[in-house]
């Protein structure tokens, strides 16, 4: 069935404003998956946030135009593509996907976008590979909280020792 053009517009509008308000968007070639297994990537992006797209390739690259993102053109018309837009995680969508691709051969990365500068799928991959957010602030409140046990340790190593002595002198008398 056709869509009419003013249907088109308001796709390629909503479309222009999910890019430009997005802080990473990576693309998938979902051919060959069911609609079971494509809901399931779906539904895992979406339990973080993360929108999940089947778009025409067309409509994408005008909306992608209209956004100021420049594409390249092989991204794009060689494939079916299917695009996760994420607002607030820059990982979260490559992670995903990525864990899906590794589980399903069927779903391939395409490539992406960070920061509005198009990326390849080996880049989207090795993002995914970074550790999540959470994982980073507990290294880093280790790193902090290290020295600090470590004179607790030392500190507490001195009074010990004094207290030895002082227990030793004790018995000894």
């Amino acid at each position: 069935m056709a869509i009419t053009r003013e249907k088109k517009e308001t796709l390629v509008a909503a479309l222009t404003e999910k890019i430009a308000g997005a802080k990473s968007v990576v693309f998938t070639d979902y051919s060959g998956l069911t609609v079971e297994e494509l809901n399931e990537v779906r539904d895992k992006l979406r339990e973080q946030g993360i929108e999940y797209k089947v778009i025409k390739n067309t409509l994408f690259k005008i909306a992608a135009k209209k956004a100021g993102l420049e594409l390249d053109k092989d991204l794009i018309l060689n494939h079916p593509i299917a695009v996760a837009f994420a607002a607030d995680d820059e990982v979260a969508p490559a992670k995903i996907t990525y864990d899906y691709s590794k589980k399903n051969e069927k779903l391939a990365i395409v490539g992406g976008v960070l920061d509005g500068k198009q990326i390849s799928d080996i880049m989207v991959k090795s993002l995914a590979q970074l550790p999540s957010r959470e994982e980073l602030y507990a290294k880093i409140v280790g790193s902090l909280a290290s020295p600090m046990s470590g004179m607790v340790n030392v500190l507490s190593g001195n009074i010990r020792g004094l207290v030895n002595v002082l227990n030793s002198i004790k018995e000894t008398k």
